[in-house]
């Protein structure tokens, strides 16, 4: 079975999720399997708590993409694999894995997914969510006070130190990459349908 791969990028907070989140209603959900960057954050247990604290967790080397790779190529081949498991608190990969089937399609989502070439490659279709920064910093915040037990001042921070510099220099360049470019995200519901009415064309010609 030959997947399709389709690969969602878009700054921190862009809405990424919720344009997942139709793209997997447009299409039955034993059908697709979703691949999370994030969740390929090297493993740097070795690090002190403060070490871990201070890495650039926006720039590409922070990533394992290799491994993201090779998990691609083996669902293509219609071989299962296991996706890590990261915890945002401690900054640590656990022992534990997330088991990953072949499906007809493969969703990749991730703020660095398209800029970088070995990602882009093995994707059929490449979307880039548009949002403007104000919202996405506000979205941000909420969501790494509630799920990842920051504080107000250490999201501003890490923000202004390495959230918006990465994203100026690595994931707003990305979106040349995109072969579609969605607006607000999720709520763009134009675009969205545009996209399930073109995946729903590849997927009955294969």
């Amino acid at each position: 079975m030959s997947s399709l791969i389709i690969g969602v990028a878009g700054g921190s907070g862009s809405g990424k999720t919720t344009v997942v989140r139709e793209i997997v209603r447009g299409v039955s959900p034993e059908s697709v399997s979703q691949l999370r960057h994030d969740a390929y954050y090297r493993d740097f247990d070795h690090l002190s708590p403060d070490e871990r604290a201070a890495i650039n967790f926006d720039h590409p080397d922070a990533l394992e993409t290799e491994l993201m790779v090779r998990h691609l190529d083996a669902l293509r081949a219609g071989v299962p694999i296991e996706m890590p498991v990261y915890d945002f608190r401690t900054h640590r990969r656990q022992a534990e894995t997330v088991p990953v089937r072949p499906t007809r399609v493969v969703i990749v989502d991730g703020i660095l997914v398209l800029a970088e070439p070995e990602l882009r490659a093995r994707m059929d279709i490449r979307v880039y969510v548009d949002t403007d920064p104000d919202v996405r910093l506000i979205r941000r915040l909420r969501r790494d006070v509630r799920d990842r037990g920051r504080s107000v001042e250490s999201v501003l921070t890490q923000y202004e130190t390495t959230v918006r510099p990465m994203h100026r220099d690595f994931v707003e360049p990305s979106k040349r990459w995109a072969d579609i470019i969605i607006p607000e995200g999720g709520h763009n519901k134009v675009a969205v349908d545009m996209l399930a009415t073109k995946m729903a064309w590849i997927l009955a010609a294969t």
